[in-house]
């Protein structure tokens, strides 16, 4: 069974995602994917470099310069895209042949944009209240409230996310709490 996860920016997915792997559920985390492809030695270092003259440093994608290079353009937006997903693709399915015939997590931001959610049985959305949310997003590091403005234009909103899922998790409550909700998740999962 492959659970979707997926939540807007600043919803605590990535929480919710470290809780599922401590209840013995492999993740699969498609940022750390992205991380490592664009990383030192990363095998997608040379080809985002070419399309994206001045965006490596130290045998890696700088991702501020890559940021910079492609924020407000969404054509290059749609370039990058169509350079990271496929790979972050073959991944997934090298993830999948190492867990056959167990319960895995995909940790995918983008889960609903990029139309993953089709392939995977259950989706579940991390979720919190906006003014939680936001207050996340603008305390990390270089996060302005306009980068903040963009990336939500380019995500599914948070409450059709919610209408379309399996399960809602919230992060704006007690870690306990929110592992609680994890823990229920699993335990519908049971035959």
């Amino acid at each position: 069974m492959i659970i979707g996860l997926t939540g807007s920016i600043g919803m605590g997915k990535s929480t919710v995602a470290a809780m599922f792997a401590d209840e013995g559920v492999p993740v699969f985390d498609a940022d750390a994917t992205v991380h490592g492809l664009l990383g030192v030695g990363g095998r997608l270092v040379p080809t985002i470099e070419a399309a994206f003259p001045g965006t490596t440093a130290n045998g890696a994608i700088d991702r501020t310069k890559l940021g910079a290079a492609v924020f407000g353009d969404d054509a290059a937006i749609k370039r990058l895209e169509a350079i990271v997903h496929p790979a972050v693709g073959e991944e997934r399915v090298a993830f999948l042949a190492q867990h056959t015939g167990k319960r895995v997590v995909f940790d995918v931001p983008l889960l609903f944009e990029t139309g993953g959610n089709r392939n995977v049985d259950l989706i579940v959305v991390v979720s919190a209240a906006p003014d939680v949310q936001r207050a996340r997003v603008l305390a990390r590091p270089g996060m302005t409230v306009e980068k903040f403005a963009a990336i939500l234009a380019r995500q599914t909103p948070d409450a059709e996310k919610r209408a379309r899922a399996d399960h809602v998790i919230r992060t704006d409550i007690s870690f306990d709490e929110t592992r609680a909700q994890v823990r229920a998740v699993l335990a519908s999962l049971e035959i």
